[in-house]
């Protein structure tokens, strides 16, 4: 197997991920600002329209890093890599700063990219945080984000955990980001509205990061609610989870590839 140096393959995931964050925070704001705010108004596809915007943002942010890094682009596949796959543990931090520095950066070009229209919707900047981050549906009851968050990424490393098995029916490695996307939009469509479906703790940490740095002031880390500690820590557990299941459970069953 070809190696790279860390210093490419981090540049890899800051890049795949400023690329799954463009697309999937850009979906986002076409959906969240240019709508007039009339009764059961659906604008520019609504919530299937996001879904679909973030499946197709996993799979081409997966097409940029693939072939050097991996194309972890999360925090909680980097950590259940880690635990089940044999990846270096020194790795791990890096990897992580590498993927949160890309979704910081790329919520700062949506929101330049955005500026006009942040501006008209929300001017005092007071309630359109979400287009970046993640917010719980029933805050008063952070065990129940929590519990949707472990599901949700327990489903992802589970089913990405099958797809790349080659004990398994592995797809072709081109179109293996392209079911990942798939993946993905059906986590959304099944389960994100508890919380969000952030199932990435870079994905949710980075741009959160950023709306305070932007003076958002519903960021949820400095506005009193501290909600942003649910997609990081459920993520993280439910990846170990998913992973877990896999290996045990099934995967024991596969024949070994000779």
């Amino acid at each position: 197997m070809q190696k790279h140096p860390l210093l490419a393959e981090v540049t890899a995931e800051f890049l795949g991920t400023l690329i799954l964050i463009l697309f999937g925070n850009g979906v986002v704001a076409m959906v969240l600002l240019f709508g007039t705010g009339a009764s059961g108004e659906i604008v520019h596809g609504g919530y299937t329209n996001i879904t679909l915007g973030w499946g197709l943002a996993v799979t081409m942010g997966c097409y940029t890093a693939g072939r050097i890094s991996g194309a972890h682009l999360n925090p909680a596949v980097t950590l259940a890599f880690a635990v089940f796959r044999d990846f270096p543990w020194r790795k791990v931090v890096p990897y992580t700063l590498a993927q949160t520095a890309g979704a910081f950066l790329a919520s700062a070009l949506v929101f330049w990219d955005y500026l006009p229209a942040f501006h008209a919707a929300d001017p005092h900047l007071d309630h359109t945080a979400g287009v970046f981050t993640t917010f719980p549906a029933f805050p008063e009851i952070p065990s129940a984000g929590l519990l949707d968050q472990t599901i949700g990424t327990a489903l992802l490393l589970f089913l990405v955990m099958a797809l790349i098995d080659e004990r398994n029916q592995p797809v072709g490695a081109n179109l293996t980001p392209v079911m990942i996307g798939a993946i993905v939009v059906a986590i959304g469509m099944s389960f994100g509205g508890m919380h969000g479906y952030a199932i990435n703790p870079a994905r949710d940490f980075g741009p959160r990061l950023f709306t305070v740095v932007a003076g958002f002031k519903n960021n949820g880390l400095t506005d009193g609610r501290l909600v942003f500690w649910v997609p990081i820590v459920g993520p993280l557990i439910g990846g170990v989870l998913g992973a877990a299941a896999y290996d045990w459970c099934l995967r024991p069953f596969l024949p070994a590839r000779s």
